[in-house]
C-alpha cells in the first residue's frame, strides 16, 4: 500500500471491569493483570503494520472495546505515540476514545487532549436506573450526565452518547424520558440502537427461559419514529440509519465503514478491509499477546495480500470480489442520508447502480422505498424502516 493510501484506524481494547449481559462483543473481564502485556503486544502489531504497509495515512482512529476509557490514561498514551510512529497520522484526524460513565478524572481527560484523542463516544445506554440496572450497566442516569459534563468541562467539543431501546420491561414513557435528558445536555452526536438479543449471551438465555420479557418490536419501532421526530425537531441530521449529528459533527471514522473505504483494525477480534481482502485477528486476547511476542521481519517487497497473511495474529482473510464489494456498497451506503452518489459509484465501479441493479431498484422505487434525489439513490422514509428488505434486493 503506498503511503499516499489512506485508511482508517480501528484499536480494539477487550478489557472490560463488568461484562454486560447483552453484550457479543471481544471483551473479557477480570484479566486486568493481562493489561501491561496486552498494551506491549498492541504496540507491536500497530508497528508491524507501519512497516508493511509502508506508513499509509491515517485520517480516523477508533479505540473500541470492551471499555478504552478501563485502560490506564498512560497506555492510551503510548500507543497513540506508536501510531505516530508507524503511519503518516493526518493533522486533523479524528481521534475517537469510547468511554463508560464513572471512569473519568480531570487528570485522564487532560492526559487524553494531550495525546491527540478529541473525540469521546460515552455509553451513556439509557438515563432510567432502572433500565440501566436490567442492562448491567455500572453506572447511574446521574453518572451519565456528570460524565458528559466532566468531558465537556474539560474541553472536549466532539463528544458522542450512545443510547438504546427495544428493552425488555422498557416502556414508551421511560424511552420519551430519556430522550428528553439527552436533548437537555445536547451532546453534538447521538448513536441510537435497538437491542439485538445476540445468541449465548446472558440475556439471551434469560427471555428463552422466560426470566426475561421478550422485547415488544411494535414498542421499539414507536420508539424509533419517536426519535427521528425529536431529534428533527431539535435541529439534529439523521445522517445515518442509527445516527443523529449536529451540523458537521458526524462519525468520520464510521463514515469510512459506511462508504465501504479502507480500514484496518488491530487487537484482537479486530476486522480489517483492505486491498479487497477483508479478515480479522484471533480473539484470544492471551493468544494475541503470545503471538505477538515475536514479531517477524516485514515482507515489504511481498505483494499486499502476502503481507496481510504474514502477520502472526490474522486469520479468516476472505477475497472480496467486485460483485460483492458493490453489492456491500450499495447495502452501506443506503445507510446515509446522502445514500449512493451515482457518479461516485460509477468512477469506482465503471458503471451506474442502473446497470447492475435495474431490476431491484425498479421494485424498490415502485414500492416506494428508494428514489432518486439529486443525482443520488436515497432511502425513502419507509424504506428507512425497512433496510433490511431493501438491502437483500443487491444480494439476490
Amino acid at each position: 500500500m503506498a503511503a499516499s493510501s489512506s485508511i482508517s484506524l480501528y484499536v480494539h481494547i477487550p478489557f472490560c471491569e463488568t461484562k454486560c449481559p447483552y453484550c457479543d462483543f471481544n471483551t473479557y473481564a477480570a484479566i486486568e493483570p493481562l493489561m501491561p502485556a496486552y498494551v506491549s503486544a498492541l504496540r507491536a502489531e500497530i508497528a508491524l503494520w507501519g512497516r508493511l504497509l509502508d506508513s499509509p495515512h491515517v485520517d480516523t482512529v477508533f479505540f473500541g472495546g470492551g471499555t478504552p476509557s478501563y485502560l490506564p490514561a498512560d497506555d492510551i498514551r503510548s500507543v497513540m505515540q506508536t501510531i505516530r510512529d508507524a503511519f503518516t497520522l493526518a493533522p486533523d484526524a479524528e481521534v475517537t476514545l469510547e468511554a463508560n460513565p464513572g471512569d473519568f478524572s480531570a487528570r485522564k481527560l487532560a492526559a487524553y487532549l494531550d495525546c491527540g484523542i478529541n473525540r469521546l463516544s460515552i455509553g451513556v445506554q439509557s438515563f432510567d436506573d432502572s433500565l440501566l440496572r436490567t442492562l448491567g450497566r455500572r453506572h447511574t442516569a446521574a453518572d451519565a450526565a456528570h460524565a458528559y459534563r466532566q468531558a465537556a468541562d474539560a474541553g472536549f467539543d466532539n463528544i458522542s452518547i450512545d443510547l438504546m431501546y427495544g428493552l425488555p420491561y422498557q416502556r414508551i414513557e421511560q424511552w420519551q424520558s430519556t430522550l428528553a435528558k439527552t436533548l437537555e445536555i445536547t451532546p453534538p452526536h447521538i448513536s441510537m440502537y435497538c437491542l439485538t438479543l445476540e445468541g449465548g449471551t446472558p440475556m439471551e438465555q434469560w427471555v428463552e427461559q422466560g426470566s426475561m420479557p421478550t422485547p415488544d418490536a411494535d414498542i421499539a419501532a414507536d420508539m424509533y419514529l419517536m426519535a427521528q421526530d425529536e431529534m428533527r425537531r431539535a435541529g439534529y441530521r439523521h445522517y445515518e440509519i442509527s445516527n443523529w449529528s449536529m451540523p458537521n459533527m458526524r462519525s468520520r471514522h464510521n463514515l469510512t465503514y459506511w462508504r465501504n473505504m479502507p480500514y484496518l483494525g488491530v487487537g484482537p477480534g479486530a476486522h480489517s478491509y483492505l486491498a479487497q481482502c477483508r479478515f480479522s485477528a484471533i480473539k484470544s486476547p492471551r493468544e494475541y499477546t503470545r503471538r505477538m511476542q515475536a514479531v517477524p521481519a516485514a515482507a515489504c517487497d511481498s505483494p499486499i495480500r502476502a503481507k496481510i497473511a504474514s502477520v502472526p495474529v490474522v486469520n479468516d482473510i476472505e477475497r472480496i470480489d467486485t460483485t460483492l464489494e458493490m453489492a456491500e456498497t450499495m447495502m452501506l451506503g443506503l445507510r446515509l442520508d446522502d445514500g449512493i452518489d451515482i457518479a461516485d459509484f460509477t468512477e469506482r465501479f465503471g458503471a451506474p447502480p442502473s446497470q447492475f441493479y435495474a431490476d431491484a431498484i425498479t421494485e424498490l422505487e415502485r414500492m416506494e422505498l428508494l428514489h432518486t434525489q439529486d443525482d443520488a439513490l436515497r432511502l425513502t422514509h419507509r424504506g428507512r424502516m425497512m433496510g433490511n428488505e431493501v438491502f437483500s434486493r443487491f444480494f439476490a
